[in-house]
């Protein structure tokens, strides 16, 4: 959840970190599994595909409607799968902020196969914006892999994704934020940003890599350490989803954990006031939002000659197993 949205005229920056809460037993908790088959015909060489696991923890303050987080999976190609944050400031307008990021989810999953989107991810969230017709706004990641191993990545904002391989992190995306706690952000309202300004990189996969997939509140709670040496107890891909967003719920509820967030808050200025330094105190504290993670394993599948005409794809609201 990012709290603010972009405006052109006036930036007005937002801090707010939330206190240590003790009762966590109302969150409701989403697992899915859905793992892909390469069905392009090639007797030669194995190819490769994402077996994917997810988990959803909304706000507890928004878990009535689900949270704000929204996100996708397809089997189209070797996989795609994508995750949308709606931007929280809409609600100060009585606008709902998950709109928009759910509907332009849901638009992403229906344009994986169009021709003009050709499997660039890039273009898939230049239509899929263009189809939104939601007030609001959301920043969005989306990463497509290619049956030969190579991922293409574009991301607008601070949804993240890391890809960790034996058990060191080999590629990382960056946010983009215009000031702090207000990143760039896909908007129904023209000051916002478009699919031009998207991040696209592109990383080559390899069997048993571990891509790991989520919205803000994943990495503002969570060191890269933390998610590495979360991974190396969990193999399981839906396990490894719930162990780390669960652990990224803890610390968000944490008052006094020295989070990614609260680091990043000093860095840019904030921090408690000039006597409770002299004590040696400091600005510390997780940040209470919608957590979605989504971790994808690289697995190689013989071809088999069958082919799928109709891609299959699971959008945020399907409880229990996902299987293709």
């Amino acid at each position: 959840m990012a709290n603010s949205m972009y405006r052109a005229s006036i930036l007005q920056s937002q801090m707010h970190i939330q206190p240590s809460l003790s009762s966590r037993n109302f969150v409701p908790k989403k697992s899915n599994l859905l793992c892909f088959a390469s069905s392009q015909f090639n007797p030669v060489r194995s190819e490769v595909s994402f077996c994917i696991g997810t988990h959803l923890i909304p706000h507890p303050n928004k878990v009535e409607r689900g949270g704000e987080d929204a996100f996708f999976v397809s089997n189209f190609n070797g996989g795609v799968i994508a995750v949308a944050d709606g931007v929280s400031g809409w609600a100060e307008q009585n606008v709902d902020p998950s709109l928009f990021s759910k509907e332009l989810m849901a638009n992403a999953s229906s344009l994986v196969g169009d021709e003009e989107v050709n499997f660039d991810p890039q273009i898939l969230i230049k239509k899929a914006h263009a189809a939104t017709s939601s007030k609001g706004s959301a920043t969005a990641i989306v990463a497509m892999l290619e049956r030969n191993g190579m991922m293409k990545v574009a991301n607008v904002g601070d949804c993240g994704l890391r890809v960790i391989r034996k058990g060191q992190i080999i590629f990382s995306t960056s946010p983009q934020e215009h000031y702090f706690d207000c990143p760039y952000q896909l908007s129904s309202e023209l000051v916002g940003q478009t699919y031009l300004d998207a991040v696209v990189s592109s990383v080559e996969l390899v069997e048993g890599d571990t891509i790991i997939m989520g919205s803000d509140g994943l990495f503002d709670n969570l060191f890269d350490r933390e998610i590495v040496s979360t991974l190396s107890i969990h193999s399981d891909v839906v396990n490894a989803a719930k162990a780390l967003a669960n652990l990224a719920s803890n610390h968000s509820m944490d008052s006094s954990f020295d989070s990614p967030y609260s680091l990043e808050a000093r860095s840019k200025g904030f921090d408690v006031p000039f006597w409770k330094k002299i004590l040696g105190m400091k600005l510390t504290g997780g940040k209470l939002d919608d957590i979605t993670v989504i971790v994808g394993q690289v697995v190689t599948s013989p071809s088999t000659g069958i082919s799928d005409e109709i891609p299959k794809t699971e959008v945020q609201g399907t409880d229990g197993v996902w299987s293709t």
